[in-house]
Formats: structure tokens, sequence, C-alpha cells
């Protein structure tokens, strides 16, 4: 059975967990700069997903200038392509669509059918963000 846990950059242990498995798939599966990685970190609303007690998939969502941003959504290789990146989104969604704002994020351009499956519109050029091909994306319900 799987858990959802919400915390801070302050609580260190759910912090250092989650940064453990961003850095396994940005920093090393993808090669993202590992200073580009931890930006924003004191300001985001960080999650947890846990698997019989192993920490699996991490996402955060901050408040920026245009609206509610969704970022560094990340499931480890062996667990991926069986919903547990549907149900870390659905948890952060459950978070943010009260705050009634605008939901956005940058998809990497190979999740973006992933994104569009659950609620979420291209918007904009194709760019590139540390060495990766993304889009904005829009979430409407």
């Amino acid at each position: 059975m799987f858990m959802v846990k919400r915390f801070t950059s302050r609580d260190k242990e759910m912090a250092d967990q989650a940064f453990a498995i961003r850095r396994k798939v940005f920093v090393e599966e993808q090669g993202v700069d590992a200073a580009m990685e931890y930006d924003h970190e004191d300001e985001a609303h960080h999650y947890l997903l846990i698997l019989a007690g192993k920490p699996i998939a991490t996402a955060r969502w901050r408040k920026t200038e245009k609206g509610i941003k969704l970022e560094r959504f990340a499931v480890l290789p062996g667990f991926r392509n069986r919903g547990i990146g549907e149900i870390i989104l659905k948890e952060v969604l459950k978070d943010v669509i009260p705050l009634k704002k605008m939901i956005y994020l940058h998809s990497q351009v190979n999740a973006t059918s992933f994104y569009e499956r659950n609620g979420f519109t291209k918007f904009g050029e194709q760019f590139t963000e540390a060495g990766i091909e993304h889009f904005v994306m829009h979430y409407h319900d």
C-alpha cells in the first residue's frame, strides 16, 4: 500500500529522501546540473510517495507571479508506468485546485501525453530548459 506525505524543506529527513529521488532521476539519469535542481526549496510545498516503507516518487508546487507552478515530479525508474505519477499528481491537484489560481507546469516533451491525460493542455512553443525540451502546460478541470 502507498501513502503520500506532505512536507516542507524544514523536515530534513523527508527532504533528503525527496532529494535522493530527484538526484537519481534528474541529475544522474537526465544530466541536469545539480545547481539548477535545488532552487526555491523553502517556498515550495513538497510531496513524497511511499510504497511499503520505501520513498519512490516526489513532487512539489509553489506560488509564482503567474499562478501555481507544479514542479519536480520524479518517479524512480523501477516504478514507472504503474500509475505512481498519476497518484502523486492527483494529490498535488487536490491541494492546489481550491486556491483558484492558474495551475501550470513545464513538461518534458516525453511526459506531455501523461499530463494531457490528466487535464493539462500545451501552451505556446516548445523550449529548452536544463538542456531538455519542454512545453508549458496549463491545467483545466
